[in-house]
C-alpha cells in the first residue's frame, strides 16, 4: 500500500470527480490520502471531502499564501477544528519567500501559530517552505526548544542544509513529482541521503504531476510514480519502499486509522 500524504481533493480541479479520483487511488494501490487545508474559510469543504470517504483524512490550516487574509491570533481556532475525528494533522503552514503573496511577519506569525496547536493536539505540522530555507530552520529551532511536536517538510525542495535541520529536529521529508523532473539533480541528491525511515510520498495535486504525466492535472494514484523514482533512488524494491514509507506516514500521523 502506498499513502498520498499531500494532496488537495477540495479544489474546483476536482469538482463533481472526486468519487472517480479516489477509485482511481485504490485501483493504483493508494490506501490512504490526506487532503490538506489552506485556509480557514475553506475547511468545510475540505472537512466534506474527508467525511466522504473511509481512507480519505483531512489537515486544517492556514497556507503562507493566505497569512494577511487569514492572521490568526493564536492557535484557537486551529485546535478548535482539529478536534474533528478526520483532523490528522496541522497546516499546511510555513513560509514562501518566492511569491511573498502575504507579507513575511504574518507568515511568520501563523507558522508559530500552527506549531503551537501541533504542540497542544499531538499532531503533526505540515511545513510549507520556499526560498525561506534560513528563516524556516530558525522558527522550528525556537519553537522546538519551547516544546516538542512532530511534522514533516512538505513537497522538499530545499537545500542539504534545510533537509539535515529537518532530520536533526525530528521531522520527516515528503517527497513530489518534482522530484522525477529531468532537472531535479541536485534535489535528488539532497533526498538521497534522507534516511529511508524519514521519507514519505505525496503528490500535491492537483499541481506538480510526475513524470510521465508532467503537465497534466495531478492526482493521488499517481503516487505510485513519485515512489517508483524513490525506490529506485534509495536502492530498495518498491515494495519495500512503499512498506516504509507507509510505516513512516502512520508513525507521524498517528490518528489516522489503519484500512482494514
Amino acid at each position: 500500500m502506498l499513502v498520498d500524504s499531500h494532496c488537495h481533493l477540495d479544489f474546483p480541479d476536482y469538482a463533481g470527480t472526486v468519487d472517480e479520483v479516489v477509485t482511481r487511488a485504490r485501483a493504483a494501490g493508494v490506501g490512504v490520502c490526506v487532503s490538506i487545508g489552506t485556509e480557514l474559510s475553506r475547511f468545510p469543504g475540505v472537512k466534506a471531502v474527508a467525511e466522504q470517504f473511509p481512507d480519505v483524512w483531512c489537515s486544517v490550516g492556514v497556507h503562507p499564501h493566505e497569512a494577511q487574509k487569514e492572521l490568526l491570533e493564536d492557535a484557537a481556532a486551529l485546535i478548535a477544528e482539529a478536534a474533528h475525528p478526520k483532523v490528522v494533522a496541522i497546516g499546511e503552514t510555513g513560509l514562501d519567500y518566492y511569491y511573498e503573496h502575504s507579507p513575511k511577519p504574518q507568515q511568520q506569525a501563523n507558522f508559530r501559530s500552527h506549531i503551537a496547536a501541533a504542540r497542544h493536539t499531538k499532531l503533526p505540522v505540515i511545513v510549507h517552505t520556499r526560498d525561506a530555507d534560513d528563516d524556516t530552520i530558525a522558527i522550528l529551532r525556537d519553537e522546538m526548544e519551547k516544546g516538542a511536536f512532530t511534522g514533516l517538510i512538505h513537497c522538499f525542495t530545499g537545500t542539504q542544509k534545510l533537509a539535515d535541520a529537518a532530520l536533526e529536529l525530528g521531522l520527516y521529508i515528503s517527497v513530489s513529482g518534482i522530484a522525477t523532473f529531468k532537472n531535479s539533480i541536485a534535489l535528488r541528491d539532497v533526498i538521497k541521503s534522507v534516511p529511508l525511515e524519514r521519507l514519505l510520498v505525496e503528490t500535491d495535486a492537483p499541481y506538480l504531476a510526475p513524470v510521465p504525466h508532467r503537465g497534466k492535472t495531478n492526482e493521488p494514484a499517481f503516487v505510485v510514480h513519485t515512489a517508483a523514482m524513490l525506490a529506485d533512488l534509495k536502492g530498495v524494491t518498491p515494495d519495500e519502499l512503499a512498506a516504509a514509507t507507509t510505516e513512516n506516514f502512520f508513525r507521524l500521523f498517528s490518528k489516522v486509522v489503519r484500512p482494514a
